[in-house]
């Protein structure tokens, strides 16, 4: 339990974050799965700057890792390019 004033705000900031970072982090996934479904490589490679936007964004505010980030935009681009 919190004794200070600015720790109860702290609380009620961090779960306003952490809800709003699980969102971002559950709609790229959503986005990577989308890809991972594409059969055509013209769709793919129109479907992949939105889903490397949306991965960057995610990298930048380090919802998930920099080195991670990386390896999903290489695998996926990588992915397409198989098509």
């Amino acid at each position: 339990m919190a004794n200070h004033k600015s720790a109860e705000k702290r609380i009620r900031s961090d779960r306003k974050k952490r809800l709003q970072n699980r969102l971002e982090h559950k709609t790229a996934r959503n986005a990577i799965k989308n890809l991972k479904e594409v059969k055509t490589k013209k769709k793919g490679i129109s479907m992949l700057p939105n889903v490397f936007s949306l991965i960057d964004k995610l990298s930048k505010k380090n919802i998930i890792h920099s080195n991670k980030a990386a390896n999903l935009k290489s695998k996926l681009n990588k992915f397409v390019s198989s098509l």
